[in-house]
């Protein structure tokens, strides 16, 4: 997990111009026990702050903690309104704590009187859940949630098909052509705003492009041996930036990019 003395040099060099920070990338973020310390120190150097949860740790002390540490937006990953459909994504998940991790947050705000985090449901369109996209406005609604995101899969293989691929066309990123197989709705366009304007930072200091690079194969600089500065201006960076702008079809992470598509649906 990253450490909170690396965590905190980092803001430390960003704060003057970071003005949006993620708190999520393949993990969930209240295991490490020191991330709502991290939340409140950026919060409190004028960062606005996110993150994403599966919500099964929010019990009434971690609602509490999150609501005073600052954070501003709160996705709450809620992949199918009953328990069937949840686990047959959230493989091992339970609805219900979803739904009391909410109810716990909800009440938080309501008794810190805090406009904040803004709460989000976030659902996942697959085709085993899409036929409970009313519902899952109907729950949000129920449970004082602010607002109701649907977002379209990220499918790994997907050219052959996959039976995670949504039946309705709009929750897809993905379209079938007349011979079966399956492209990326967006074009490769030979180029990306998030090389100029974002970046991931890893558990253990390392910065990669994008979070499309799941596995870290890109890593542009190591922020225990250099500043944030010295890597992003660095020779690696530039020259990858210049790849992209080049053929960005030569990037293996960027095949399967979403840049150009619908994201949200």
């Amino acid at each position: 997990m990253l450490q909170k003395d690396l965590f905190e040099k980092v803001i430390d060099q960003l704060a003057p111009t970071l003005s949006y920070l993620t708190f999520y990338f393949q993990g969930e973020p209240y295991l490490h026990p020191q991330f709502l310390p991290m939340v409140k120190y950026a919060s409190e150097k004028g960062i606005y702050t996110a993150t994403s949860t599966n919500a099964h740790y929010l019990k009434e002390e971690a609602a509490r903690q999150t609501v005073a540490s600052g954070l501003d937006r709160l996705i709450i990953s809620i992949d199918g309104t009953s328990q069937d459909t949840y686990e047959a994504y959230r493989i091992g998940g339970d609805l219900s704590k979803v739904i009391e991790g909410t109810k716990n947050i909800i009440a938080w705000k309501k008794k810190l009187k805090s406009k904040t985090p803004h709460v989000i449901f976030q659902f996942l369109v697959v085709k085993p859940n899409e036929h409970q996209i009313p519902e899952v406005y109907r729950l949000a609604k129920e449970l004082g949630v602010d607002e109701v995101k649907l977002k379209t899969a990220q499918i790994y293989d997907f050219e052959n098909g996959s039976d995670l691929i949504p039946s309705q066309a709009q929750y897809s990123r993905y379209q079938q052509m007349d011979d079966g197989t399956y492209k990326i709705k967006n074009t490769l366009d030979n180029n990306c705003w998030k090389m100029w304007q974002s970046c991931v930072i890893t558990w253990d200091g390392k910065v990669l492009p994008c979070c499309f690079d799941k596995d870290a194969q890109y890593v542009m600089g190591d922020l225990t041996k250099n500043s944030f500065e010295e890597i992003w201006q660095g020779e690696k960076y530039q020259q990858f930036r210049s790849t992209l702008f080049k053929s960005r079809s030569e990037i293996e992470m960027c095949k399967n990019c979403t840049e150009g598509t619908k994201v949200w649906a």
